[in-house]
């Protein structure tokens, strides 16, 4: 038997399936938390998700899948908005019980009767956010780069501009990467060695820029430990 997690986006895949890796090492659990693939929605929408859990479901019994996790942010929307929208994309799909919350599995049956466990994630900070906000609160070292973006943030607003806290988390990542993290060796290769267009080097040979046993984790890990 096997599981899966759908999470949104390429970098979601990456930072989640380090986060596994780190449990398995930290944690010492038993059976190892193992997933076993990602499905990427690349942006979400509910014609996406309802897409992917399709294909999902006939691909059920082929890869005798027993748990499935669906990982999306929760951005400015509440858990209640986001559990509605998961439900009613599960619900064109599956015959299944509701999701009343996250990090609870619910029964699902497919059209043949390829029986499975659902739950679901969402990930945030405070209720709010993204990947990159996580990423933000979670950082180990010190970030002097990125933390100047405040101050910049200010000045544009005195000259009538502004941007979102969703925009400001992203260049605050980007800028933490690229200044903050990125030794003098690897400015030289920057651009294949401290961005998030490839999260994938930064993840396998920088782990040590995260703060793994920040709090803000613990309902991840949590969600995780339930596919042990």
């Amino acid at each position: 038997m096997s599981n899966i997690v759908i999470v949104e986006s390429k970098n979601d895949a990456i930072f989640m399936q380090a986060m596994v890796e780190k449990l398995n090492c930290d944690l010492q659990v038993e059976k190892p938390i193992y997933i076993d693939d990602y499905e990427r929605l690349e942006g979400l929408s509910e014609t996406k998700l309802i897409t992917t859990l399709k294909a999902l479901e006939a691909d059920l019994q082929k890869r005798d899948i027993e748990k499935i996790g669906i990982i999306i942010d929760i951005d400015n929307y509440s858990e209640a908005e986001r559990l509605e929208f998961v439900n009613e994309c599960i619900q064109q799909v599956f015959e299944s019980e509701t999701l009343s919350s996250t990090k609870q599995f619910i029964k699902i049956c497919g059209d043949n009767g390829t029986k499975a466990k659902l739950a679901c994630y969402f990930t945030n900070v405070g209720g709010k956010g993204e990947l990159e906000t996580l990423l933000k609160t979670i950082k180990a070292r010190e970030s002097p780069h990125a933390d100047c973006l405040n101050s910049w943030k200010t000045c544009i607003k005195s000259q009538g501009k502004d941007i979102s806290d969703k925009d400001l988390n992203k260049f605050w990542v980007s800028i933490y990467l690229r200044y903050d993290t990125c030794s003098d060796k690897e400015q030289q290769q920057a651009g294949r060695k401290c961005t998030m267009s490839r999260f994938d080097y930064v993840m396998e040979h920088k782990k040590d820029i995260w703060d793994w046993d920040n709090p803000a984790l613990d309902d991840l890990k949590e969600f995780f430990k339930l596919f042990c």
